[in-house]
């Protein structure tokens, strides 16, 4: 099992570009999908009917307003999505060293939820109905288990929470509302976001727990700290 996961885990460097930047920092014994996750409903469960029955109550409920800012979310997956929580400072353009760390958080979620995906290769809510008019329909159809979405918004809270405190409880309810935008987009069932939730915090405490990361945490701490965006 375990040689399978390194297997896949290899892959997954590949595929998200990772490899070229250098090795990830986290290992996939550290969130092995099987026993991290619960697997989830099966196509035509009455679990994942009441789910599919909760996308359509929205899909008939959303207002053009709510549609269009979980399209916008649907195509801003990394940090920029919280930017208007920290204010006008947090430029990335002018803080390198919190750029690099957020370019870190990112490949390390992306490579444990392509793991998960291919693990339970769950089938997107507009496969099993192509009724519902979601934001899209492009992504790959057996990839919705858990939410990519959902795994960016809690690893990249988690840590960035750490680093500005002070706006801890407005980036959580940010990283709600960007993660069940995917519900209102017609992307993912709420399992899906659960699940994202669940592997997305796993990853940034195991990363936390890395001392190669505390550095480059400390570094981009000190560098937030000297552009007065937090204290």
């Amino acid at each position: 099992m375990k040689r399978t996961f390194l297997i896949a885990f290899s892959a997954a460097l590949v595929l998200s570009g990772a490899a070229s930047a250098g090795s990830l920092l986290l290992t996939p014994d550290q969130y092995p999908p099987a026993q991290l996750l619960p697997p989830p409903p099966a196509d035509g469960s009455p679990e994942a009917k009441a789910e599919m029955d909760e996308l359509h109550h929205l899909q008939d409920t959303r207002t053009a307003k709510q549609f269009a800012a979980a399209m916008w979310d649907y195509k801003d997956e990394d940090i920029t999505a919280f930017v208007g929580v920290i204010g006008p400072k947090f430029d990335l353009a002018k803080l390198p060293k919190t750029a690099a760390l957020f370019a870190e958080v990112k490949a390390e979620e992306k490579a444990a939820g392509k793991l998960a995906k291919d693990y339970f290769q769950r089938n997107r809510p507009w496969v099993i109905d192509p009724s519902l008019k979601s934001c899209a329909k492009s992504d790959a159809p057996k990839s919705s288990y858990p939410s990519g979405h959902a795994t960016l918004a809690y690893s990249m809270t988690f840590i960035l929470s750490a680093l500005v405190p002070e706006k801890s409880e407005a980036l959580s309810a940010r990283a709600k509302q960007y993660s069940e935008n995917r519900l209102v987009c017609g992307m993912h069932y709420r399992r899906d976001i659960v699940a994202g939730q669940i592997l997305g915090t796993d990853v940034a405490i195991d990363l936390m727990r890395n001392a190669t990361f505390q550095q480059e945490f400390d570094a981009a701490k000190a560098e937030l700290i000297a552009a007065k965006i937090t204290k």
